[in-house]
């Protein structure tokens, strides 16, 4: 099972600005997309969350186009934490992430809803957080709770044995270094317990260090991908990025 493009491009005016572009994803894995502004990470994340159609090629997830899954099937099995939130009313906190539940609601009960939120805040380190206006908090506590809301969307394991996949776009931007680095311990915590796990991230030394695997997007295109040491090389990196030398990151 995986998570996949198969030679997916997106057209706007006549140009690709994605694609041709085919890779997997799979579970039990933490894979990075990385690559310079405007190589189209942010655009192959929608496409892989299914809230953007390719042009040309297929996406698929656990080997069925995602296409054709209805909305509440497809919430099941992926959640997507995007750049920014379009929220603007004064929820509580706690009922932000409940709202992750709502794909559950024909099947679970309220028990199990209420564990999903708990043990989601909890892995946010969020539980003080849960009678707080959502409009009052900072952009980093703002992202953590976004984030637990996904987690909490998921944390049931999909029926018929299906995969989780958490997909996060650009996931640690509002954090500060303490919390970037307790995102990235959990994200390769949960890949570890069986969670597909897939990042737009942009500190490349991150990357280095937690990332299992790595697609490296340049113009709309894969420039490299593999085992995050043997993708981001040192000419690799300067290639990718148009740096005037080498760049090496710290070894592991």
């Amino acid at each position: 099972m995986s998570l996949a493009l198969h030679q997916a491009s997106v057209i706007r005016s006549g140009r690709a600005i994605l694609g041709p572009v085919s890779f997997a994803c799979e579970p039990g894995c933490f894979t990075a997309l990385c690559g310079p502004n405007g190589a189209g990470k942010s655009t192959a994340l929608a496409l892989i969350a299914g809230s953007l159609r390719a042009d040309e090629g297929e996406i698929t997830i656990d080997g069925a186009p995602i296409a054709s899954l209805r909305p509440p099937e497809l919430a099941r099995k992926r959640a997507l934490v995007a750049q920014t939130s379009a929220l603007s009313f004064p929820f509580h906190v706690h009922e932000v992430i409940e709202m992750g539940r709502t794909p559950h609601r024909a099947t679970s009960t309220k028990a199990r809803d209420a564990a999903a939120v708990s043990g989601a805040m909890e892995a946010m380190q969020i539980a003080g957080l849960g009678a707080r206006n959502y409009l009052t908090l900072s952009g980093g506590e703002r992202q953590r709770v976004n984030i637990a809301r996904a987690l909490a969307q998921l944390w049931d394991a999909p029926e018929q044995g299906g995969q989780r996949w958490l997909l996060l776009d650009e996931p640690t931007s509002a954090l500060d270094l303490r919390h970037q680095i307790d995102l990235l311990e959990l994200l390769r915590r949960l890949a570890r317990e069986g969670w597909g796990i897939i990042a737009v991230l942009h500190d490349l030394h991150l990357v280095h260090e937690y990332a299992d695997e790595v697609v490296l997007l340049r113009g709309g295109r894969v420039f490299a991908s593999g085992p995050a040491r043997a993708a981001l090389t040192p000419e690799t990196i300067q290639t990718a990025f148009g740096l005037a030398q080498p760049y090496a990151l710290a070894p592991r």
